[in-house]
């Protein structure tokens, strides 16, 4: 992992997700055993203190919410947050989780409500679109406490993780909404982990495509951490796209992969570049930085003993570099939503502030009040102070000399420096140590005593930011800003030339305005070291100078990557040479690509497996495979899965060779094919199998191997798994069966209940598995809790049709006995005939 900076510090400092292995399956409760226990005694249960006195002085002078508000919102800021979950609009059975949690359990659950005296059942969020957003008060322990909330938590456990739907907190939902993701956008999630938003925009790209079809857009999902990316894969893999890239880096030194028109990657041999991209921008970034996290007290109590001023403090100038970088990334016209789950100003409208003065009209704060109408929301503050080791700023200017390389001018409204006032310092005494309780004294006395203590109001319109606060509609607490390029970044020249740095002489007269490039200003960018952080650019300064391509001739610099020449992230070496390798030991380790811990990600182009599976299948000329395959193994007979990319993440990926693979990929598209291999398996004449997750995408285009199954026989493959082909209910159907060639099969469930000689048309409520036709039997190949959800969905459209059916009949005895009614002269053979029908 490159880096390794402040901002893998700041990321381990969220303390509401310090580590996905770490589980806050209930924050509200410690451990059994108090580790400050003096006696070494196990001590009493006791729960989290939710009170700071720090935090009440700290936000009721900030002014967050008025006066007559506080009370209500710390009594709402103190109570657990309640559950909240979304109901994946992609998946194939989106209206029947809807259709079950309006007609099911909104009833059920409101009966035993009323049986508990609580205040309310699940409802709806009504300023989500469609009712796929739902908010529950139940907590963990109402929903295991009678049958009817433990079958709910049975059904929210199951949909979660097949990915029909997801557990996200209310306000969470909120920043990807305003980022208006059309089905052909490129997408960048810069601060990705641990992936409900990244899997939310999915849902967006995917909405409203045919089955069988792929969006034309893509998301790239990054994150600094390596185990945190981990997270992330597993949550958008129950998505089960070929549109998602995962990578692995500092978000605000992203690469731009920029690429050069003489530039050629030993990497991309063989490799015909058929894309026209020739610079990774995108169309919407999101941009949900790392913060201090106080807008999630709810859920992790924790926080309300840790919290102090620096945590903020400490992080807004990382804050605002990726803002920064995410907006270099970013086209014209195309829009960047910011994001925190802080009610800090000075990491809010501080950072908000400070992009609109560095992007000098290039970028603007778009007014979203109409967007979204039913959400609660609340303007950006446009006053704000700083607090410094117990000490109020009004303005930059009463900054103390020794901690202004931390309190930034850009943490105050005006954003304006004031170095040529003079500086205060403690003249008075003998004290010498200005971080003493007398020196600090003495400090706080001459502040407190000058004549200028007027608050700054910033003069951008800070409004158009959203504040969402707990009390207002039973959350959490969320800081959003939506920001839309309008022109090109300016250029700032450099200052100066590090000489420490291998850096190349700059051109003699650098061009004030590069065309059709964007680059962003982050020269002078200071970084904060209010924690006492020892950053290797102490003076955030990323220079950009000319560098030599492989032939020695000097090419215009990217702008975009931000990158020092030298910097950790691109020197990592291709060492080849495993250690088992130098010792003659007996494991020879895989040779791995060029970031060193990650696989290869390399384009399969074996035509010999493609067209034997092409063959085997009968896929259709139209599903386009050669060039859209790709492993993490270079070696073709070791490959185990082939995954299948968008046309999209093809462009990018082979952008990504042409660079020198710039971007550290940790995953990139959809599980395809994978190689059987069991001893059938190796015997059959395809020894590559359909997955699971790319049966829905390939499915419309299999002719071969394929069989469409009676209700009452798909039902028994996944109630038994194996069924020998003499033992379906449908003699047909088990004869049909037999005669497959050995190796994988899809079983179709047709539409009528009855088996079908004829293919039906693939639509979207299609529902297929994948099975092995044996030598005597045929076996699913689909997992147990798959098999579950299948069923359980099968079992409730049959009591869905019966009842419409029976819904159908009583409407007819209904309009036949209002005709009776009206004229009196119908007979009782009528009615039997109107009912039978």
């Amino acid at each position: 992992m490159g880096g390794g900076g402040r901002e893998g510090r700041s990321y381990r400092s969220r303390t509401q997700r310090k580590h996905f292995k770490q589980s806050r399956e209930n924050v509200w409760k410690r451990s059994k055993s108090d580790p400050d226990s003096t006696d070494g005694h196990a001590s009493p249960w006791q729960p989290f203190a939710t009170q700071n006195p720090s935090f009440d002085e700290y936000y009721k002078e900030q002014g967050i919410v008025a006066a007559e508000e506080w009370d209500r919102f710390i009594e709402v800021l103190r109570k657990p947050l309640p559950a909240a979950f979304r109901i994946n609009s992609s998946s194939q059975f989106c209206s029947d989780i809807r259709s079950q949690l309006e007609n099911d359990f909104m009833k059920s659950l409101q009966t035993e409500v009323i049986e508990e005296g609580e205040v309310e059942p699940i409802r709806p969020l009504p300023w989500y679109p469609n009712n796929l957003a739902w908010h529950s008060n139940f907590s963990r322990m109402q929903l295991r406490k009678n049958q009817t909330l433990e079958r709910f938590h049975k059904f929210l456990k199951l949909e979660n993780e097949i990915g029909n739907i997801t557990r996200q907190e209310a306000v969470s939902m909120v920043p990807p909404l305003f980022l208006d993701v059309q089905p052909d956008h490129f997408v960048l999630d810069m601060c990705a982990a641990p992936g409900s938003k990244t899997f939310q925009l999915l849902e967006i790209i995917h909405q409203s495509t045919n089955p069988g079809a792929l969006p034309n857009g893509m998301v790239i999902a990054n994150d600094l951490d390596v185990q945190r990316c981990n997270l992330l894969i597993h949550q958008t893999k129950r998505m089960c796209t070929a549109n998602l890239i995962v990578t692995n880096h500092e978000a605000q030194h992203f690469p731009g992969c920029r690429a050069n028109k003489n530039f050629s990657s030993a990497f991309d041999k063989g490799i015909e570049s058929e894309s026209n991209m020739g610079q990774l921008l995108f169309d919407r970034v999101l941009c949900d930085v790392p913060c201090s996290g106080d807008g999630t007290l709810r859920k992790a109590p924790d926080i309300w003993r840790k919290w102090n001023v620096g945590l903020g403090n400490g992080l807004h100038s990382l804050q605002v570099q990726i803002a920064m970088r995410g907006i270099s990334l970013l086209k014209v016209g195309g829009r960047i939503v910011y994001s925190t789950c802080s009610m800090n100003p000075v990491e809010n409208e501080a950072v908000v502030a400070e992009i609109l003065r560095k992007c000098e009209g290039s970028v603007e704060l778009v007014d979203v009040s109409n967007e979204v109408p039913q959400l609660i929301r609340r303007p950006g503050l446009r006053k704000w102070k700083v607090r410094d080791k117990g000490i109020w700023l009004a303005s930059h200017k009463h900054v103390r000399k020794f901690r202004r390389i931390g309190i930034v001018p850009s943490m105050f409204p005006s954003g304006s420096s004031h170095m040529d006032v003079t500086d205060i310092e403690p003249k008075h005494g003998n004290v010498t140590d200005v971080n003493s309780d007398e020196g600090l004294q003495q400090v706080e006395d001459v502040l407190t005593s000058a004549d200028d203590l007027e608050e700054e109001v910033s003069d951008l319109p800070l409004e158009r930011c959203m504040r969402l606060v707990p009390h207002d509609q039973n959350s959490g607490a969320f800081f959003i800003a939506v920001l839309q390029k309008v022109s090109p970044l300016p250029v700032v020249q450099e200052k100066h030339i590090n000489p420490e740095e291998k850096m190349l002489p700059r051109n003699d007269d650098p061009p004030k305005k590069l065309q059709n490039q964007d680059t962003e200003e982050l020269n002078g960018m200071e970084v904060d070291l209010a924690d006492g952080t020892d950053e290797k650019d102490p003076e955030g300064s990323l220079e950009a100078n000319s560098i030599d391509n492989e032939d020695g001739a000097a090419v215009e610099p990217d702008p975009l990557t931000c990158e020092k020449v030298d910097s950790e992230e691109t020197e990592v070496p291709v060492n080849t040479e495993t250690k088992s390798e130098r010792t003659g030991g007996k494991r020879k380790l895989q040779i791995q690509g060029k970031w060193k811990g990650i696989d290869p990600v390399i384009f399969f182009n074996d035509e010999t497996i493609i067209n034997s599976i092409k063959t085997f299948y009968g896929i259709d000329d139209s599903f386009q495979l050669s060039g859209q395959l790709v492993s993490r193994n270079g070696d073709t007979n070791r490959v185990k899965r082939i995954y299948y990319v968008s046309k999209s993440v093809k462009d990018a990926l082979d952008l990504n060779f042409r660079v020198g693979q710039q971007l550290k990929i940790t995953s990139v598209g959809l599980k395809m094919f994978e190689r059987q291999t069991s001893r059938e398996g190796n015997s059959a004449p395809c020894s590559f199998r359909i997955s699971s997750e790319g049966l829905p995408v390939i499915l419309p285009y299999i002719t071969k191997q394929i069989l469409y199954a009676s209700l009452v026989d798909f039902k028994h493959l996944l109630q038994y798994k194996t069924i020998k082909f003499a033992d379906f209910v449908d003699a047909e159907f088990g004869e049909k069966a037999s005669k497959l060639m050995m190796g994988c099969c899809v079983i179709v469930l047709s539409k009528g209940g009855e088996a079908l000689s004829n293919p039906v048309q693939i639509d979207a409520s299609t529902i297929a598995i994948g099975c092995w036709k044996g030598r005597a039997c045929l076996s699913v190949m689909v997992t147990a809790i798959d098999c579950q959800e299948l069923l359980e969905r099968l079992l409730m459209r049959l009591e869905i049709e019966k009842g419409d059916l029976v819904q159908e009949n009583a409407m007819g005895t209904d309009e036949v006995q209002e005709e009776m009614n009206d004229n009196g002269k119908e007979e009782p053979e009528s009615l039997e005939v109107a009912v039978n029908t």
